[in-house]
């Protein structure tokens, strides 16, 4: 993973360093520039010499969505002139298959109630990636909070647009700064079991069996 981000976009990131990755299709309700939206916080997070953070973005926007590409450029220009930032090209076989195998965090971010299902999520935690989510989508079925992933609260359905991005927002930060990075850096091995938490129950009860199954029994 390290090594495509490197020939894609020149940057160099550190294996060693807690990585965060959003990659899914580049859809505006996904909100990927959330966390950006605060210089700042962000700022902060990558900047931290103890606790360190990097984060990747990955997709392609449809063209025709302008708000998307508009997105997408935002993000572009904002990773070259910050540290620790990266965002590639595409989402295919491989590339996907890489970013869940190299991810430390797989963060989803679109606005609760209009997630399908998020089911890279599946996969990503599969391979080992710890879940990062709003509460909307397959998540809602999964999570067990510091346990097998980790969940932003729903925002109050009678906030703004604007209040509602900054509740999930400020959940994001106050999550990882709290939880997920004395985790991840100072309990290595309970970070080692929250990752085989969430292998074991995707396997369990995220899988084609089951749907055949409920298929048959409950819609058939």
């Amino acid at each position: 993973m390290f090594a495509e981000v490197a020939d894609q976009t020149g940057t160099l990131l550190d294996p060693e360093k807690l990585t965060i990755v959003w990659a899914r299709r580049f859809a505006y309700y996904k909100r990927p520039d959330l966390i950006t939206r605060d210089l700042k916080d962000l700022q902060a997070i990558l900047e931290d010499s103890k606790k360190p953070v990097q984060i990747i973005w990955a997709g392609k926007p449809y063209p025709l969505d302008q708000q998307a590409v508009d997105l997408f450029n935002k993000l572009v220009k904002l990773s070259q002139s910050m540290n620790n930032l990266a965002v590639v090209t595409g989402y295919e076989l491989k590339l996907s298959k890489l970013l869940k195998d190299g991810a430390d965090i797989w963060l989803n971010t679109p606005i609760v109630t209009r997630e399908a299902s998020g089911t890279s999520g599946m996969t990503a935690g599969m391979n080992g990636a710890v879940n990062f989510s709003t509460d909307d989508g397959w998540i809602c079925e999964f999570s067990r909070h510091g346990k097998n992933s980790f969940l932003i609260p729903k925002a109050d359905s009678k906030l703004s647009d604007h209040d509602r991005d900054e509740h999930d927002r400020k959940s994001f930060f106050n999550i990882l700064e709290k939880e997920i990075l004395p985790t991840y850096y100072n309990k290595p091995s309970k970070w080692a079991d929250i990752m085989l938490e969430g292998m074991n129950d995707i396997h369990d009860y995220f899988e084609s069996g089951r749907m055949v199954d409920e298929y048959y029994k409950l819609l058939y």
